[in-house]
């Protein structure tokens, strides 16, 4: 368990790829004047960081390295690496495919871990990821299990990459999804699960704006349940 900093709330949002998770937790985030930690954007960072060097993406002790010493910033809603900003280049299909591998690897989370904790600072964190609950903040105030079908979750997906100007495939957004929940619900550290103590939430048919209400009247009950 994280002790570090214990009496900093933290809000954890949990979920497969595409579930929409990244943006509730910045809209509940922003909500509650908290901080946001996008933990994926993590593992992005050292996927396109390998790529670019020409590292392998199952060499575990390469990418472990890597990520140990990875010059990475979030700064006003941007994502940086190495000193330029990467936040369109981590959102692409490839990327998301490699950061998929990567997680897989114990070393290469353990060597992440740090990083993850250091974001939690007053007044308090929403954090989404994969394993935010179980793994990184075991002690959140209220921990949310986020999802969607994979058919309504490629569609997202797709609708995102065409309104950046992307090019996409569904079909192949779709395989890949599937691909993904597979590899991280497989994978032997911090699998992707839902925890015992976790909110279950299904969004397959909630717009945005409802997701955020909801999670803000769950948070509310549970940080007042715990201060009773």
């Amino acid at each position: 368990m994280d002790n570090k900093n214990p009496d900093i709330p933290v809000l954890a949002i949990d979920g497969p790829s595409a579930s929409g998770k990244g943006t509730v937790a910045q809209q509940v985030a922003r909500a509650l004047g908290f901080r946001y930690l996008d933990s994926g954007a993590l593992y992005r960072l050292v996927a396109l960081a390998a790529m670019r060097r020409g590292v392998a993406l199952d060499d575990e002790a390469a990418l472990a390295a890597l990520a140990a010493k990875l010059d990475i910033a979030f700064d006003h809603g941007e994502v940086w690496l190495e000193g330029a900003c990467a936040g369109d280049e981590i959102r692409s299909e490839r990327c998301g495919a490699g950061a998929s591998s990567a997680a897989v690897f114990p070393s290469v989370r353990q060597a992440l871990l740090a990083r993850q904790r250091a974001f939690r600072l007053p007044p308090g964190l929403v954090a989404d990821g994969r394993d935010m609950g179980s793994t990184v903040f075991p002690d959140a105030v209220l921990k949310v299990y986020l999802t969607a079908s994979a058919e309504e979750r490629a569609r997202r997906r797709y609708k995102q990459l065409i309104e950046k100007g992307m090019h996409a495939s569904l079909e192949y957004i779709l395989q890949d999804i599937n691909q993904r929940d597979a590899r991280d619900q497989s994978r032997h550290a911090a699998p992707l699960q839902i925890c015992g103590d976790a909110s279950f939430l299904d969004t397959s048919s909630l717009a945005i704006e409802e997701v955020v209400a909801e999670v803000l009247a769950r948070y509310q009950a549970a940080a007042s349940h715990s201060v009773a």
